[in-house]
């Protein structure tokens, strides 16, 4: 048995879920609705407040899509009641970044500014402080989108071990190599 499948998911108050006849969960809650396709393989059941998930048969494909849909479901709940926020800073001289409603536009050290849209889920603000790093952050319910959209954000400039400069998730260490000079001595 799948050790994270088995766990049974608690449904807070103020959380609505239906299962429809070929599979597709929705959560409803109080900062928006998800849905989801589950595998026919998977069955659910709403009993006591609790939401589990069983598997038909003990395949390996049905195995890791027990686990796979049980984490899927629970953070579509937790993305209905909490939402899910990432926060990424700007680390080099020069870096800026600002927003104008889904657009952001960010200058990172290329010879032209990088615009992008972000979809209308996401929710984004952004923060210049004299003498900080600027700092890009992101809200959503949906936290599959909000990884992918920080992902691609991320992906335009990612931290190089020299000097430290990039992107970074808030909290990131970047292990910083020694560099050729140091190898010279």
């Amino acid at each position: 048995m799948s050790r994270i499948g088995k766990l049974p998911i608690s449904i807070p108050d103020g959380v609505n879920i239906e299962i429809s006849d070929d599979n597709v969960v929705t959560v409803k809650g109080k900062l928006g609705e998800l849905q989801q396709k589950v595998d026919p393989a998977i069955s659910l059941k709403v009993e006591d407040g609790n939401l589990t998930l069983e598997r038909a048969t003990e395949e390996k494909d049905h195995k890791s899509k027990h686990g796979l849909y049980r984490a899927l479901v629970s953070n579509m709940i937790q993305g209905v009641t909490e939402g899910f926020t990432i926060v990424q800073e700007l680390v080099g001289v020069g870096y800026k970044v600002g927003a104008k409603g889904q657009v952001l536009e960010m200058s990172l050290g290329y010879s032209h500014n990088v615009v992008m849209e972000l979809p209308p889920e996401v929710k984004v603000e952004t923060k210049t402080e004299r003498g900080k790093n600027p700092t890009i952050t992101m809200t959503c319910i949906d936290k599959q989108l909000i990884g992918q959209v920080a992902a691609k954000i991320r992906s335009l400039r990612k931290p190089e071990p020299y000097k430290g400069k990039g992107i970074l998730f808030k909290g990131e260490v970047i292990r910083k190599k020694a560099g050729k000079a140091a190898a010279e001595k």
